[in-house]
């Protein structure tokens, strides 16, 4: 059962519409897609806004979706062609304590695809691939941290020389894949056969 595992470094640089991609141009795999949700203070993380990701019960909270309007990000992976997708949502650092859901919905799937950074604490992907905008100042903790775990780089376009990120090195990918992007077409048909080769030989 292979997983890949879509990262980023900020929100809005393209992990949700990576996935939809790699779903839509890899039907044959019958993909399960995941998207992990953090939310501190009754915040969700993503936008800091409020919204309904935070559960008033429990620290995390699973939902299949069901939703085909394509209006939100889980319904967005069903639109592409997922077989399932699914919502997680947990407290900030509270992410462990969903690990026994979300393995058992990954022992049921024949390929799963999933967007988060921090779900590579607790495994070891088939294949990670991080986006990266040079022009969004914002780099989460959890992408710096894991950034040398990337199998491959997803690099967007940018005409400026400098990068907006501050006290970020990219050395620990220098010798990785890279593959430049333009929004709105993040897929590749590089990347494509990259992740198709990948999985056929891990």
């Amino acid at each position: 059962m292979p997983i890949v595992v879509i990262g980023g470094h900020s929100r809005s640089v393209g992990k949700t519409s990576v996935v939809a991609g790699l779903i839509a141009a890899l039907p044959s795999f019958h993909w399960t897609a995941l998207k992990i949700t953090q939310y501190g203070h009754g915040v969700c993380s993503a936008n800091g806004e409020a919204c309904d990701c935070a559960t008033a019960d429990h620290s995390f909270a699973v939902s299949e979706e069901k939703d085909r309007s394509g209006e939100s990000d889980t319904s967005r992976f069903l639109v592409a062609g997922a077989d399932h997708s699914w919502w997680v949502r947990t407290q900030q650092g509270h992410l462990a304590e969903a690990m026994p859901r979300i393995r058992k919905i990954l022992a049921s799937t024949q390929n799963a695809i999933v967007e988060s950074n921090s779900i590579l604490r607790f495994m070891k992907p088939d294949l990670y691939l991080t986006v990266l905008d040079p022009q969004t100042v914002d780099f989460k903790t959890s992408a710096q941290t894991f950034l040398d775990r990337a199998d491959g780089i997803l690099l967007h376009s940018s005409d400026c020389k400098k990068p907006a990120w501050k006290q970020v090195s990219l050395k620990p990918v220098i010798d990785r894949p890279l593959f430049a992007i333009e929004p709105p077409n993040y897929v590749t048909p590089a990347v494509v056969e990259f992740v198709r080769a990948h999985l056929h030989t891990s």
